[in-house]
């Protein structure tokens, strides 16, 4: 039996597992499992600036493609617990990543020892396991679970803990004889996948709520072909974004009180049943449940058991893989399209396709300071079908969701529960990771983009490039606007006259931090923009910058301090602070035409 180092055997489970791109700091704890990875050769590497950041560059990286796992390293103590929030997100979202973590001796690990942390106690809330290991023989085993865990039912986070001296212990371990754990996934029966339809088949104006489930499965393709063999419109979540192309004639625009289009909430509140596929009933998407389920019926499919009926009781519940469950929906519905027993649902795809071209809100203002709604406008005409957006939480997040178009199962990467600020740029960084042929932009405010700025230098390093719009209010738009319910503006202001301000700041003077400078000196490039008329020109320089410099270039826009974007507490209660949309003049980006 061949002997080695317990981490060396790790690292040779990462690979035989597949996984095999880490991003993180090596510390004293942690240092014999980088030795392991010098060694091994073939686990790359991107070395982070803070260890939150690395777990969310893993975040990224798992998201970005459907069967990646990331892997973010540091130690137990502060390393540790700065991984948290990255586990919580990761763990909302149903995303596996994998967190290791070096520790104390074990002789040591009730002493007080520097660094050391109950971190596998603090971590077991945001994780599918979370162990530290105290016998060194014990390590390929934990890692096999890991992988078994993080793959089947429900995906989600794992953290390990190492002890150092677990770490280097001889161990007996034969990777030729290696195997991966069977992943376990539910899968849908043909008599539930017909008694599904049979409900959908009954009623009169049906919708498909798409979830992110869909894109943890695969299933973006078999979402697409049931909605067209049923002819039945579709509403993405919005960890689903991209399922189904918005401008897909099936695409009935996303649903909420925030993220959400006018149409899309129109034509949820005239539906008379929802199938709901991979999806969790998030309260930003339903809003107060009795108007969202008034009048209509449900079924559910979900790959966790507890997930059915967790917010609200559906007619009917499937536990089952999202991929899985459609096959057998789709197979089941070519029997009865062949048949000729399908229902007709044309006039319901054109009432809905009706309200997708007349409820627009308007994009064309020439404001200066710049409007919010512009921004997208302008990014809407700039990025092509296949840009991956990437975004996390804020004003600027619940506009882009309002007005960018999606075009790709993941090409919408963005924490849905958590929505942690400063996640946009080590995200973007993990998405690039993983698919550097990615046309990535970035989407921040002005709160989100300092929350982690540090990282951008990870991108000039590693040469990383994308694009990042920073829509830059100066002020925690959202929280301010949130504050109006309580007749306030209090603590939520940023902007400062900025003491090393100059000429070269001038159209942002009163804003405060100059990310232009900042940007350019952590390697990157950086342009700012106060006037609408000069964001597209900005937007197209980025992007050959990007690809002349090899590194993220910021596109800050100078916007007016304050904007409220239309949210509200029901779906039939969204409040409308800005113009809605009367010709195709006002919203020349819209995916219909107005007139």
């Amino acid at each position: 039996m061949p002997r080695m180092r317990a981490a060396d055997a790790a690292v040779k489970i990462l690979e035989l597992e597949g996984a095999t791109q880490a991003f993180g700091l090596p510390g004293a704890a942690i240092n014999p499992f980088y030795s392991a990875m010098r060694s091994h050769g073939g686990i790359k590497h991107v070395l982070a600036r803070h260890v939150e950041g690395a777990s969310h560059m893993a975040e990224g990286y798992t998201r970005a493609k459907s069967g990646n796992i990331g892997i973010c390293i540091g130690t137990s103590g502060p390393a540790g617990t700065d991984m948290i929030t990255g586990l919580y997100s990761a763990m909302a979202d149903s995303i596996p990543i994998l967190a290791i973590t070096g520790q104390a001796p074990v002789a040591r690990l009730h002493k007080e020892d520097f660094q050391a942390v109950d971190i596998s106690s603090i971590a077991k809330p945001v994780t599918k396991m979370a162990m530290t290991v105290l016998e060194p023989a014990q390590v390929p085993g934990a890692f096999q679970q890991a992988f078994h865990l993080m793959r089947s039912g429900r995906p989600g986070p794992v953290l390990i803990d190492l002890p150092i001296d677990v770490q280097l212990a001889e161990i007996d371990f034969d990777p030729d004889t290696y195997e991966p754990l069977p992943v376990y996934k539910p899968a849908a029966s043909r008599r539930q996948a017909a008694k599904a339809l049979d409900m959908l088949t009954a009623s009169a104006r049906p919708l498909i709520v798409a979830g992110g489930g869909i894109n943890n499965a695969g299933g973006e393709d078999e979402l697409v072909e049931l909605a067209e063999l049923l002819n039945v419109p579709v509403v993405p979540t919005l960890m689903g974004w991209g399922i189904i192309p918005d401008d897909h004639r099936l695409a009935a625009g996303m649903v909420g009180l925030q993220t959400s289009t006018r149409y899309g909430n129109a034509s949820m509140l005239a539906s008379d049943f929802v199938i709901g596929i991979g999806n969790r009933w998030a309260n930003r998407h339903t809003g107060g449940l009795d108007t969202y389920c008034k009048g209509r019926k449900f079924v559910h499919v979900d790959i966790e058991p507890t997930q059915i009926g967790r917010i609200f009781a559906p007619d009917y519940g499937i536990v089952s893989d999202a991929k899985l469950a459609m096959l057998q929906m789709i197979e089941v519905a070519k029997e009865r399209n062949a048949a000729g027993t399908l229902p007709d649902y044309t006039d319901w795809v054109a009432e809905c396709a009706e309200r997708k071209r007349t409820m627009q809100r308007k994009t064309h203002y020439d404001n200066i300071p710049v409007k919010p709604q512009r921004v997208y406008e302008e990014m809407n005409r700039a990025f092509g079908r296949d840009t991956r957006y990437v975004s996390t939480i804020g004003l600027s997040q619940i506009a882009g969701g309002q007005f960018l178009h999606v075009y790709k199962a993941r090409n919408w990467i963005n924490p849905g529960q958590a929505g942690p600020l400063g996640w946009t740029i080590p995200a973007a960084l993990g998405v690039l990771t993983a698919d550097p042929t990615a046309n990535v932009v970035g989407l921040s405010g002005d709160y989100d983009f300092q929350f982690m700025i540090e990282e951008l230098a990870v991108g000039a390093q590693f040469n990383l490039p994308y694009v990042h719009v920073v829509v830059n209010n100066s002020y925690l738009g959202l929280i301010r606007q949130a504050q109006r319910a309580f007749d306030m503006d209090f603590c939520v202001q940023l902007g400062f006259d900025n003491i090393n301000a100059d000429d070269s700041m001038t159209p942002a003077k009163g804003y405060g931090v100059d990310h232009v400078r900042v940007a350019e000196g952590m390697g990157c490039k950086a342009i700012r923009v106060s006037d609408p008329a000069e964001i597209a020109g900005a937007l197209h320089r980025a992007r050959e910058l990007a690809t002349e410099h090899r590194v993220p270039v910021v596109v800050e826009v100078i916007l007016e301090k304050v904007t409220n974007i239309a949210m509200g507490t029901e779906l039939d209660n969204v409040s409308e602070f800005e113009d809605i949309a009367a010709s195709w003049s006002d919203a020349p980006t819209a995916l219909m035409m107005l007139d």
